[in-house]
């Protein structure tokens, strides 16, 4: 009893001072609100089945009637707004899910005639890429015919702009599932950008004709930045020019796959995606040069406020180079961020505060609810969340340095690169390993030797030659800008050869990373010494990640592989050549590096590596494997279904099984479940076996593209194929092609 009295008397303490602690921090509850919505937002995404559209309306007009009815009580008013705020969330979501609402391939189709408007184009190192709306099939009608696809072009096309129109012979699928439970699905987010297929050519494209004078405004954009894009990359050349080209327009298709992977395991990829950053070098240097331009004017200088036109011109050149690299969410973030502090200082107000954050982040959530899911997102508001609020603490510190001597503001630069890099990179490291699978361990280096370079070379050269490309004189800044971004590149390919430059770490839970996000916002939002407690969420977080294992069987949606978790640290796989994607992807995932699986034994390898180290046996039919007091059995061969349903106590089956009847089995995934509900993940825990799909994770929703009853449309012969292009040419409506 008198443990129980002291108990609660310390529970009722806590209590009190934390409640003191949440009222002192009044100014601060407003940085919440983004997080409310997020949270809204999460809900509805992570539901596996469509909510009533009245759910969202209704909650929200539940808690506004409650917080009216409250007002009085702030007790009752926080916890009604805060709802309100999160059933906004769930709203907007939802009008954002219906909105994109479009037709989407649901079957394979081998071959097809496609015809439509070019609406991007991205150059590749072999190759090129298009979006293409207006589209017609021809094996489909128009009512079942996607209004938006993309392809890959076998040929390069380097003089293709959007508002083209295009015919070319294809194969076309639906927009590919996860490869594995948890893993990116491709199928949400292009459901948001309402594409509804994708594929590749199967001979050389046709232009059937130039864009004209009709097009819409987003494809004389679009169309102005491919011709920037190509004119930057001939001006510059190579490997440096397809950089530049990503650091202007951000157009990243033409960079080599191994430079792009140098730069991942260098810990620098995020300078070629234009974010906070380089809006920032923009923004800075255009309000440098209009200001001190200004002030070589005494009459101007004396009388008008100079410093406050400078920042209007800065917030127009950064609206112009947001609009250039294509508004994706970490420009806009940075913009509106930009924006925020170069209006404060226009109308007088403080400059970068969390507050900002929280208004661009709201913003960016109301009009982009799916961004929250999207890895930009969370990673380019983490970071700046984590700076700003590490800038709230030692920021002084940093100020009192710029007054000192020359080598006291090179040390504090050099010092200031080191600490954003180390806050930016721990801030970051749960979302890389979460999307990623991966943490660069000579990040710092990299950043280190790379952002001054692109601070006060490569930038600067940018903004030099786009201020002189209407004058045909952009080589002046970009041929420069071309050799700084060359040692960049140098340096990013020596730091990514070193041992150990990246390590691989298993995918982590979502609990994991929700854990540790609310611990960070925790410890980053608030001020007062209470804000520690968030380190118990990050803990929390930690241990729910370092407990998670790997499956113990994979077996692919479309039964083409099989994995599973051997011995020592090793993966393996059915088969090198086949679903090599996936097998990437599962690797990844499952914390291997490239190229540490191993095969299945072979047919009648009764004492090899594999066989006599993993426990598996194989032969024409498929394998038997042991491990963890369950015998395992894939099935490639219906001949051997009788046999190891007698004998298995987990049947993966790559043919279906009648009757869906298995004797001894206590799991059967066979050719149909696969087929419906995509890739399967087992993990194996003594007696308890658990099972996870693509599909069951997912759910039914929107934008989970489900098997159809046909799932294969037919090849065409050759005579058809000639004269199905002879005799029925695919034009789009309503154009003037001939």
């Amino acid at each position: 009893m008198i443990l129980a009295g002291i108990w609660a008397n310390f529970a009722k303490a806590s209590a009190a001072a934390l409640i003191l602690r949440f009222g002192a921090e009044r100014e601060r509850w407003i940085l919440w609100t983004p997080v409310a919505l997020g949270v809204g937002i999460g809900i509805y995404f992570s539901l596996l089945n469509e909510p009533p559209g009245w759910i969202g309306p209704l909650a929200f007009a539940v808690a506004i009637a409650l917080a009216i009815v409250g007002r009085r009580f702030e007790y009752l008013l926080l916890p009604a707004v805060t709802g309100a705020v999160v059933a906004s969330g769930l709203m907007l979501a939802q009008l954002s899910t219906f909105g994109a609402d479009h037709v989407a391939l649901d079957r394979v189709i081998t071959t097809a005639t496609v015809a439509g408007r070019v609406a991007s184009v991205e150059q590749l190192p072999d190759g090129t890429r298009v979006l293409l709306d207006k589209v017609r099939i021809s094996s489909l009608e128009p009512p079942a015919t996607p209004e938006r696809i993309r392809l890959r072009l076998r040929n390069k096309m380097p003089d293709l702009l959007p508002g083209a129109w295009l015919q070319v012979r294809a194969r076309l699928a639906p927009p590919p599932p996860p490869a594995m439970p948890g893993a990116y699905d491709f199928q949400f987010h292009y459901y948001f950008q309402e594409i509804g297929a994708t594929g590749f050519a199967l001979g050389r494209a046709r232009l059937l004709a130039e864009a004209d004078n009709q097009l819409t405004l987003a494809h004389r954009w679009e169309g102005f930045r491919e011709r920037l894009t190509t004119r930057i990359r001939e001006s510059i050349g190579g490997t440096a020019g397809a950089v530049a080209a990503a650091l202007i327009t951000g157009d990243r298709g033409a960079i080599p796959e191994e430079v792009n992977e140098a730069y991942r395991n260098s810990g620098i990829y995020h300078l070629l995606s234009i974010s906070g950053m380089h809006i920032g070098l923009v923004a800075g240097l255009l309000f440098a040069i209009v200001r001190a331009g200004l002030a070589l004017i005494p009459p101007i200088a004396l009388h008008y406020p100079i410093k406050k036109w400078a920042a209007v011109v800065a917030i127009a050149g950064a609206l112009f180079y947001t609009l250039l690299a294509g508004s994706t969410v970490p420009t806009q973030r940075s913009f509106l961020m930009m924006g925020l502090v170069l209006a404060a200082m226009i109308f007088d107000r403080q400059g970068i505060s969390m507050r900002f954050v929280a208004i661009a982040a709201t913003i960016i959530l109301a009009f982009q609810p799916e961004a929250l899911l999207n890895a930009s997102f969370q990673m380019s508001f983490a970071a700046v969340v984590a700076l700003i609020a590490a800038y709230e603490v030692w920021g002084s510190a940093f100020s009192r340095g710029r007054d000192k001597g020359l080598t006291r503001r090179i040390a504090l630069y050099v010092g200031a690169v080191a600490l954003t890099t180390v806050i930016a990179t721990i801030a970051t490291a749960p979302f890389s390993v979460y999307h990623f699978n991966r943490v660069a361990l000579y990040g710092l280096l990299g950043n280190l030797i790379a952002v001054p370079l692109s601070s006060v070379w490569v930038m600067p050269a940018a903004v030099i030659g786009m201020v002189l490309m209407p004058f045909g004189l952009e080589d002046l800044g970009l041929v420069p800008m071309g050799w700084g971004i060359a040692a960049i590149n140098e340096a990013a390919a020596k730091i990514a050869a070193q041992d150990w430059a990246v390590t691989t770490i298993a995918a982590m839970p979502s609990s994991a990373l929700l854990a540790m996000v609310l611990g960070g916002l925790w410890i980053c939002l608030w001020r007062r010494s209470w804000r520690s407690l968030g380190l118990a969420g990050i803990a929390i977080g930690l241990v729910i990640a370092a407990n998670a294992s790997r499956p113990d069987i994979i077996a692919d949606g479309g039964a083409r592989l099989f994995a599973v978790a051997g011995h020592e640290g090793r993966m393996l796989v059915s088969s090198r050549g086949t679903a090599r994607f996936e097998r990437d992807i599962w690797l990844r995932r499952a914390g291997y590096d490239a190229g540490e699986e191993e095969t299945f034994p072979r047919p009648g390898e009764g004492h090899g590596v594999n066989a006599a180290a993993h426990d598996l046996r194989c032969d024409e039919s498929g394998c038997i494997w042991r491990a963890k007091g369950q015998t395992v059995s894939f099935v490639t061969d219906r001949a051997a279904l009788l046999d190891d349903c007698r004998t298995a106590s987990i049947v993966v089956s790559a043919v279906p099984v009648p009757g869906r009847r298995c004797a001894s089995a206590r799991v059967l995934v066979d050719r149909f479940d696969l087929w419906r509900n995509g890739t399967h993940a087992i993990w194996i825990d003594g007696d308890k076996v658990r099972i996870e799909s693509v599909n069951g994770a997912r759910g039914v929703r929107p934008w989970v593209i489900r098997p159809g009853a046909s799932r294969t449309v037919r090849a065409q012969t050759p005579a058809e194929d000639e004269e199905s292009e002879a005799e029925v040419p695919i034009v789009a409506p309503d154009t003037d092609i001939p």
